[in-house]
């Protein structure tokens, strides 16, 4: 039978509006940013002021499911399983399963299939920040066979996703082990020999200049957490500005560079263009590696630099001129270009170990397509 979720819930609504606070005797209330990827740490959740009326209105019990409505987890979903005397905030939405009808677990399996995020997201575009209200959950469509049916399709479920989970954890720990091992190919090479000390300007020349009228022969690129990305966007009215991210190039998003938004351009990716707004750089030949300095300023050693330059500015930006003020120990150029060999290898190693994390993330989808969609 295909229905919607306000056929199938006795309630649909919103939370109780009220602070948290140190109140060891009110309920605890339960807020988005206290459910982790391991469920809710009650203990953790601080307790609330309200009055009796609105704690029984908010009250939450086994079975029931809260959704957040407003914000960049807008969407999220987390079943509610033996919870202590606790209620909800405004922001979160309380969904209540008719059990006559659907079984709570297989309603919170069917909120992270892709029927559910296809539909919520097509019913919160358009709004300046994405959110999702009582009426829009209501609407949304759902495949729900009999309470028997449900409960034969609950475990195996269940423990499908529990094995891709598990396989999922095993592949993102090797790829922090690659991290790592990149981490240590950088020591290494400044442990195996003498260094010298050097002035981060003087081994480094600033890419300036914009692309020119070439720029739409070119993808543009970005820089995230992970390295180099396509952009989000294309360029604007100034696209000749746009600065060249040629082969053994390296960029950074001044304004991100102390989360890790550095990206480089390695002998096997498609060369670009990137914004004017970004520091590009190169390693002067003969005395820095680029791929090796990249990696550098990704390893702790180059974390630890960026911070103490970071130290005493209005606002994290790191403009060329503030790194360049900076000081870095460098090996021999030979050493430099042989632990760069290394590194690039590293990269192909990288490159299979996510592409084997997206395909297993990819499995949860497909179980749960085969599970909720027609």
């Amino acid at each position: 039978m295909r229905t919607n979720l306000g056929a199938v819930c006795t309630d649909i609504s919103y939370g109780v509006t009220t602070s948290a606070a140190d109140n060891r005797f009110g309920p605890r209330l339960l807020r988005i940013t206290d459910i982790g990827a391991n469920g809710v740490d009650w203990d953790r959740v601080p307790g609330c002021f309200i009055s009796e009326v609105e704690r029984r209105k908010s009250a939450l019990e086994d079975g029931d499911i809260v959704i957040a409505r407003t914000g960049g987890t807008v969407g999220k979903s987390f079943l509610v399983e033996n919870p202590p005397n606790s209620v909800f905030a405004s922001y979160l939405i309380r969904l209540k399963p008719n059990r006559t009808v659907v079984l709570p677990e297989y309603l919170n399996l069917f909120l992270g299939s892709a029927s559910y995020w296809n539909q919520l997201r097509a019913a919160a575009m358009g709004a300046a920040q994405p959110n999702v209200n009582s009426t829009t959950l209501s609407a949304i469509e759902i495949n729900v066979p009999s309470t028997e049916e449900q409960a034969l399709m609950i475990s195996p479920l269940k423990a499908q996703l529990a094995s891709i989970e598990k396989a999922s954890r095993a592949a993102e720990a090797q790829l922090l082990e690659v991290s790592q091992l990149a981490n240590a190919f950088v020591e290494h090479s400044l442990t195996a020999e003498v260094t010298t000390q050097r002035n981060i300007g003087d081994v480094l020349d600033e890419v300036k200049q914009g692309i020119g009228k070439t720029w739409n022969e070119f993808p543009v690129l970005g820089a995230t957490r992970d390295g180099l990305a396509a952009a989000k966007e294309p360029p604007g009215k100034h696209a000749v500005k746009y600065k060249p991210a040629f082969h053994g190039t390296v960029f950074y998003n001044p304004m991100r560079i102390m989360i890790g938004s550095i990206a480089f351009v390695d002998d096997d990716d498609e060369p670009g263009i990137t914004s004017p707004d970004y520091v590009v750089l190169r390693g002067r030949e003969g005395a820095v590696d680029s791929r090796w300095f990249y990696y550098w300023l990704r390893s702790p050693l180059g974390i630890q630099c960026i911070n103490t330059l970071a130290r005493g500015a209005v606002r994290e930006r790191m403009l060329f001129n503030r790194l360049a003020g900076g000081t870095i120990e460098l090996p021999s150029y030979s050493a430099q270009q042989k632990a760069s060999l290394a590194l690039k290898e590293l990269k192909c190693l990288r490159a299979a170990v996510q592409k084997n994390l997206e395909e297993i993330n990819s499995l949860s989808e497909k179980i749960l397509a085969q599970a909720f969609e027609d």
